[in-house]
């Protein structure tokens, strides 16, 4: 019986060294964390588990969702800003980009949008560095969403009151702006602003107001009236006059002199002929007229484009 039992045991030993050699023998590694478990796939790859994929891209090219932005009152299309500070855009939305495209820009903005025509408008302006004057005329404003469409016209560098002015083609000079006004020209015709021409304002509303920066009436009187000294009447009446007052009728408690002075120089025709060479006087501000009778842009839900005589897209912005 214990001569059994002996061989009992030996054999269970033999089995156990069998498989021990059968796994690995002396070359299998000793493992002190337990079984280990096969690391599974990863995440959306093989055919272990897979996630659905989202139908566009967010951020990068392709199918992207666009949302108008707001820059000054109005934003970029389809895309974001890029390093130079202009706005980038989808070129199904932008268009064929131009030439002059930063070198001529809107403002991203439109005042009294879809109000009376007179008191709407746009601003541009030519880039400082762009380095020759640009021409304007014939270049197209588009509303992308109602269809509007206007070219912008010719107009008069520097008109006279009272005639019909000579249209010539607008070019804008670096560091020149226009406001780009949707109604119709007060005087008839889309012009420069000068150092006179608050004149105008004497019987015609604008909408911006003109500039009343027109030479001081005491200052013409001392330059243009050579009895002044001794008219202490006219020196006295001219004190009271404010800058760009056209006297219609002059007093006739003042000398002839006097009158003959107010009717020649105090108003708009008499401030040109005196200083038209002088050095400052053409303004930075062109007033340019579509001549429309109702509202060019929308009050919301507007794109707004600029495009050259070739229709490629200068510029163009949403709100």
């Amino acid at each position: 019986m214990e001569m059994h039992d002996a061989w009992f045991f030996i054999g269970v030993f033999v089995f156990i060294f069998l498989i021990w050699a059968a796994t690995g023998g002396p070359l299998h590694p000793i493992a002190f964390t337990g079984p280990r478990l096969a690391a599974p796939q990863e995440l959306g790859g093989g055919t272990y588990l897979q996630l659905p994929r989202a139908p566009f891209g967010i951020g990068g090219t392709g199918n992207n969702v666009s949302l108008p932005g707001s820059s000054s009152g109005g934003g970029s299309v389809g895309g974001s800003g890029s390093s130079d500070g202009s706005s980038t855009f989808s070129n199904g939305v932008f268009g064929t980009p131009s030439p002059y495209r930063n070198a001529v820009r809107m403002n991203h903005y439109v005042s009294s949008a879809g109000s009376d025509p007179k008191n709407e408008y746009l601003e541009l302006s030519i880039a400082q560095g762009s380095g020759i004057p640009i021409d304007l005329s014939e270049w197209t404003l588009v509303s992308d969403v109602s269809g509007n469409a206007k070219n912008i016209p010719r107009g008069t560098e520097v008109p006279s009151s009272g005639t019909i002015n000579a249209a010539q083609d607008i070019v804008l000079q670096p560091g020149v702006r226009a406001l780009i006004i949707s109604g119709r020209s007060p005087i008839g015709a889309s012009f420069r602003e000068n150092k006179c021409i608050g004149y105008f304002s004497s019987f015609q509303q604008f909408s911006p107001q003109l500039p009343q920066n027109c030479p001081a009436p005491s200052t013409e009187l001392s330059s243009f009236y050579s009895g002044s000294i001794r008219d202490t009447g006219c020196i006295d009446y001219v004190n009271r006059l404010s800058r760009c007052q056209v006297v219609l009728t002059p007093p006739t408690t003042v000398s002839g002199s006097c009158q003959s002075f107010l009717v020649k120089y105090l108003n708009y025709n008499g401030c040109v002929s005196a200083h038209q060479n002088d050095a400052d006087f053409l303004g930075d501000t062109w007033r340019i007229y579509l001549g429309r009778t109702n509202a060019m842009w929308r009050t919301q839900h507007e794109l707004v484009k600029l495009l050259d005589v070739n229709g490629k897209t200068v510029d163009a912005f949403s709100y």
